[in-house]
């Protein structure tokens, strides 16, 4: 059973919806024990950071998410679901995000030269060839993005893929069981979709 968590910031549906045509049996949830009663995790998101960290705290999801992954069972984050795993962001008030890897979210630089938010497809550029979710994908494919924030780990190691805009970012993090990813595979088209494939088939 994949859980899809549900705390109101999630593209949750069409997420569940690609999930589900690989084979895999879901349920769309805001309740703690049923996050850390599923096998696999999946955090989507959209919208503020300091919003979605309330909201986890307030739910009791935050803590269940941990865990979970505690537990070495298998999660995905996506988008704003990648950055509530770290610990700090440019954009919060006054909320941390979930300190699982180390690091913060950083907002895209004006003098870059390039727009905010970085909206529309760019490529991956693959630095760890064997992580699981990239099975079947090719360097440089692309992938959809909607963001004006990203991560900065702290440990290079865990960075799976970066994208350049103005300037390389880390755009796939892999640490062990924890899989994110600041695109929205559920947009990216067929190799969005293997990378959810992937998901669905991986063992915990």
């Amino acid at each position: 059973m994949i859980a899809i968590i549900d705390y109101g910031m999630g593209n949750i549906h069409s997420v569940q919806k690609a999930l589900e045509y690989f084979g895999a049996s879901t349920v769309v949830t805001g309740k703690p024990q049923e996050v850390i009663k599923a096998e696999k995790l999946v955090l989507p998101g959209v919208g503020a950071f300091d919003d979605a960290a309330l909201e986890l705290e307030k739910q009791g999801l935050a803590q269940a998410i941990r865990e979970h992954i505690k537990g070495n069972k298998l999660f995905l984050g996506i988008c704003l679901g990648m950055q509530l795993l770290f610990e700090s962001s440019e954009e919060a008030r006054d909320k941390s995000g979930l300190g699982i890897l180390k690091g913060g979210i950083e907002r895209f630089a004006l003098n870059q030269g390039v727009k905010i938010p970085h909206m529309g497809w760019n490529q991956l550029n693959i630095k760890k060839q064997d992580c699981p979710l990239l099975k079947g994908v090719k360097d440089n494919a692309y992938v959809y993005f909607c963001h004006s924030y990203y991560p900065a780990p702290a440990d290079r190691e865990v960075i799976a893929a970066t994208t350049d805009y103005g300037g390389e970012f880390a755009s796939l993090v892999w640490d062990k069981n924890i899989y994110a990813v600041q695109f929205h595979p559920e947009k990216s088209q067929e190799t969005g979709l293997r990378m959810l494939k992937n998901f669905v088939e991986l063992k915990n």
